[in-house]
């Protein structure tokens, strides 16, 4: 093998830089030239492209985002887009193409395959950690920590003013960020889509609930942690009804993308390095059309399709713990 690419697509998460690097520098190690495909798909229709080496990944594994930029590529579910791609790689004689991202990447990835000899590799990196095949994907913990630390935050003021505050977390099909932050920083109630019912029970729930701690500690915080896109109308929606429903003030918190940038943490930083150089290492044995991971602290390869045939389930135990802890709706277990 003497000549591979790699490409960022969809949302960025930290840690990409960091498995650019540890590709670059394993494919070194072997002899590999390395291209970049900047902007996602969109590069590979464009011939947009940079030869990459060790110099241009020198302190980069500290920094959020990607370099190689990235993007949403629609046209890419084309034949004809498809197939462009693939001239575009064998003009350059590219033998086989890493593709970090999520689902919608992985997708594109196989489009890819149906009209191009060569390899297709993906690597998990989303924050949304809902990629099957893999116990954590790149940028997941760093995604947690930082919601961590505005939810800490939010907990001084909501206690100064003995305020209920809902704060929304990214994870609009999966519940691991909003799981995970609610658990540690201790919130009182936690809304994602693998553990809600009918939203008019939940309600209810909430409003149970919050009167019995009332009732047991006086008017104090309440801090409900609620994944994006899950309430009709957002949080603001379900802070007035809330706010109706139990004379209290009710403050929406909305975290949106701040949640995707930020320097990755230490977790994140060798899940990518681990990956990226795992990456080479299955691309140089000639393997296609998989998905590389980690699980139980070891690297695996799946078939890509599975990522998305598979549906990733939330933890069991840190959903016991949770209900055991605040005591959450038996009927919702999972």
């Amino acid at each position: 093998m003497r000549k591979i690419a790699v490409l960022t697509s969809g949302g960025d998460a930290p840690g990409i830089n960091a498995c650019i690097r540890a590709i670059i520098l394993t494919a070194e190690h072997f002899g590999i030239q390395v291209f970049g495909y900047k902007h996602g798909f969109n590069g590979l229709l464009d011939q947009e492209y940079q030869a990459l080496s060790a110099r241009n990944v020198a302190n980069i594994i500290q920094r959020g985002g990607t370099i190689l930029r990235s993007a949403r590529c629609l046209t890419f579910k084309t034949d004809e887009s498809a197939t462009l791609a693939a001239k575009n790689l064998n003009a350059l004689g590219i033998e086989a193409l890493l593709v970090i991202g999520g689902e919608g990447s992985f997708h594109g990835g196989c489009h890819l395959a149906d009209h191009w000899q060569g390899q297709v590799i993906g690597l998990p990196g989303t924050i949304d950690n809902d990629i099957y095949g893999t116990d954590a994907t790149i940028g997941y913990f760093t995604a947690i920590e930082t919601a961590l630390e505005s939810i800490d935050k939010v907990r001084d003021t909501a206690d100064a003013f003995e305020r209920i505050f809902l704060v929304e977390v990214m994870g609009r099909h999966a519940g691991f960020i909003g799981l995970s932050a609610c658990l540690a920083s201790a919130s009182d109630h936690v809304l994602v889509p693998e553990l809600c019912g009918d939203l008019n029970d939940e309600l209810d729930n909430i409003v149970t609930r919050l009167k019995a701690t009332m009732s047991k500690r006086g008017h104090s915080s309440y801090i409900i942690i609620v994944a994006e896109n899950l309430w009709p109308g957002g949080v603001t929606a379900l802070a007035q009804e809330l706010h109706e429903k139990t004379h209290v003030e009710c403050r929406p918190v909305i975290l949106g993308h701040v949640q995707r940038g930020g320097s990755p943490v230490s977790q994140d930083r060798i899940l990518a390095s681990k990956l990226g150089a795992y990456a080479v290492e299955q691309a140089i044995a000639g393997k296609s059309k998989i998905m590389v991971g980690e699980q139980n602290n070891r690297v695996v390869a799946y078939p890509i399709e599975q990522s998305w045939q598979q549906q990733k389930m939330l933890d069991p135990y840190l959903v016991k713990i949770q209900q055991t802890f605040f005591n959450i709706n038996k009927a919702h277990q999972l």
